[in-house]
C-alpha cells in the first residue's frame, strides 16, 4: 500500500491535508446539491447566506463576509449573476462600487436550501464530527476517514431515513 505522505507529514503539510478535506465535504456537499436538482455550486452557498443574513453587501463587504479574494467574490458574483440569482447595480452616490443583492430566484434558492438543503449538510457533518475529541491531527484523521467510509450524501440519506 502507497503511504499517505500529506498525513505522515503531520503539521508540516497541515494546509495540503485541510484543503483535501474541504474539497472532500465540498465534493460530498455537492451531490446532495445536485441530488436536489439546484443550479448552484456549493461553493457559491456562502455568498448567497451572506447576503441573505447581511443584506445586500458592496464587493468588498462580501469579500470580508465568506474571506475569499476579492477577485475571487467579483468572479463568483459574475457567475451568480448570469445565473440570475444576484442582481449587482452601482452603490448609490459612488460609480466605484457595486452593491449585490438576491433576485427573486435568489431568494427562493436560499428558502429551499434553509428547509431542505441545509439541515441535511449541517446534519451530516455534524455525524461526520460526533465522535472527535483530543488532538487536532487525530481528529483530521478521523474526519478523513469518516469522510472515506460514509460520504456526507450517504450519511444525510441515512439521518434522513431513521428520522422518517
Amino acid at each position: 500500500m502507497v503511504e499517505d505522505i500529506v498525513r505522515s507529514f503531520g503539521f508540516l503539510t497541515l494546509g495540503t491535508r485541510m484543503k483535501r478535506i474541504g474539497e472532500r465535504l465540498q465534493a460530498d456537499t455537492q451531490r446532495i446539491i445536485d441530488e436536489a436538482g439546484l443550479p448552484i455550486q456549493a461553493a457559491q452557498y456562502p455568498y448567497l447566506a451572506a447576503i441573505d443574513r447581511q443584506g445586500p453587501l458592496t464587493i468588498g463587504e462580501l469579500t470580508m463576509a465568506v474571506g475569499i479574494s476579492q477577485p475571487g467574490v467579483t468572479r463568483t458574483v459574475a457567475q451568480l449573476a448570469a445565473q440570475g440569482l444576484l442582481e449587482v447595480r452601482q452603490a448609490p452616490g459612488d460609480q466605484r462600487r457595486r452593491t449585490v443583492a438576491l433576485t427573486p430566484d435568489g431568494r427562493q434558492l436560499v428558502e429551499f436550501s434553509k428547509q431542505h438543503i441545509w439541515p441535511r449538510i449541517e446534519a451530516a457533518v455534524k455525524d461526520l464530527c460526533k465522535d472527535l475529541s483530543g488532538p487536532l491531527l487525530p481528529q483530521l484523521a478521523a474526519i478523513e476517514q469518516g469522510l472515506a467510509a460514509t460520504p456526507l450524501d450517504r450519511r444525510a440519506t441515512k439521518i434522513e431515513e431513521k428520522v422518517a
